[in-house]
């Protein structure tokens, strides 16, 4: 009888310590369940779809920490390409220099009233001179803020006869703001100042490239 028993409270144990196994299991599977379906539903809630030429293209969408660099950069690179990138047209410099002053506070107004007081646009339009710039690097750190950088650029002054190359480095720093249809990217570029504006070379122009212009020239008066 006591056999009996010792046999009946050892299937108990055994039976006791399969259904902990069991349950612990069931636990841990529920768990590793629940853990997926969060990351199939974080996922799928980050896919946006874009129609693009009547075709629908997948994109992600990440946070605000994961994009500064890339969003920054760009800010950076749009604002000098708004303030140096210039044609003997009033309409077009305005537009540029308003998109420009958008992104910056008042450090780049102060540097647009210096040079519109010097009469430099002036000079552009009367002159017909066309000023492209070109970004060669951003070095940009996110370690302290507001954000710091430098900008490494390579400008062409378009003269009716020549063509001069310029070095251009200017640095400043950048914080974040509310992002509008006029700053879309969401910072703002403070204390920013020119650090390098100095000639490189200077090339005569083609007799092609000047008759294209002179054309160009004819063509707008006569417009």
């Amino acid at each position: 009888m006591f056999e009996q028993l010792k046999n009946i409270d050892k299937a108990f144990q055994h039976v006791k310590k399969l259904s902990i196994v069991v349950t612990l299991a069931s636990l841990a599977t529920c768990c590793f369940a629940i853990a997926k379906s969060y990351q199939m539903v974080t996922r799928a809630e980050s896919r946006i779809y874009l129609i693009a030429g009547g075709k629908a293209l997948e994109a992600f969408s990440a946070g605000r920490k994961e994009n500064i660099p890339v969003e920054a950069k760009d800010h950076i690179k749009m604002f000098h390409y708004y303030f140096f990138s210039l044609d003997p047209d009033e309409k077009v410099i305005e537009a540029h220099l308003t998109s420009a002053l958008y992104l910056a506070d008042g450090s780049a107004r102060s540097k647009y009233e210096d040079l519109k007081e010097k009469r430099f646009y002036a000079g552009i339009i009367s002159a017909n001179i066309s000023q492209q710039l070109k970004m060669d690097s951003i070095v940009f750190n996110m370690d302290v803020y507001p954000y710091r950088f430098r900008y490494y650029g390579t400008e062409k002054i378009i003269r009716p006869t020549v063509i001069v190359t310029r070095s251009l480095i200017t640095e400043g720093e950048m914080r974040s703001v509310a992002r509008s249809d006029h700053n879309p990217h969401g910072f703002l570029i403070e204390r920013w100042r020119v650090l390098e504006n100095r000639d490189l070379k200077t090339s005569a122009r083609s007799s092609r490239d000047i008759m294209t212009a002179e054309q160009g020239v004819s063509t707008a008066s006569a417009e």
